[in-house]
């Protein structure tokens, strides 16, 4: 990859993929593997960028996919673990960032199905409904109701 393709087309989406790395990572070491993965599928795939949607929206939906893709193959190397949620002292291990309430947050983030994750990532980054949906995959109605549903599960959670 050379250094002007990583710093036009990837360093200004930065915090795009370490949010999305964040949330679907455990450790220092899981975060900058899955870091590292993004930033090399965004190189593999550039020439595949049809420019049918912004640059950014791209970046969020390789994000996204790259990460799924690396939770499942390694939940299919941990058999034992069958279900989208981390255990409490998976999450204990994820303070990769001293901001202690940014770190809570993140914390019931992880708590979320892997899906509902990326949703509430997008939302807070501002997304449109019709944005989040072209990335996800679905309609801006169904964002709505998700949306909804993630922020009631997030206030339990945080209370």
């Amino acid at each position: 990859m050379s250094s002007d393709f990583y710093n036009i087309s990837i360093l200004p989406y930065s915090g795009i993929i370490i949010k999305i790395c964040r949330a679907y990572t455990n450790s220092q070491e899981d975060f900058e593997d899955y870091y590292q993965e993004v930033c090399l599928q965004i190189w593999r795939s550039k020439d595949s960028f049809k420019e049918q949607s912004e640059w950014s929206t791209w970046i969020y939906r390789l994000s996204l996919n790259v990460c799924l893709t690396l939770l499942k193959k390694k939940k299919n190397n941990k058999q034992h673990q069958t279900s989208d949620y981390l255990p409490p002292e998976a999450i204990e291990d994820s303070r990769v960032f001293t901001d202690e309430s940014l770190n809570q947050l993140y914390d019931a983030i992880k708590k979320l199905s892997e899906i509902d994750r990326g949703v509430i990532l997008l939302y807070l980054e501002e997304k449109t409904y019709q944005e989040i949906a072209d990335i996800i995959g679905t309609n801006p109605n169904n964002i709505g109701v998700r949306i909804k549903r993630i922020k009631e599960r997030l206030k339990k959670i945080l209370a």
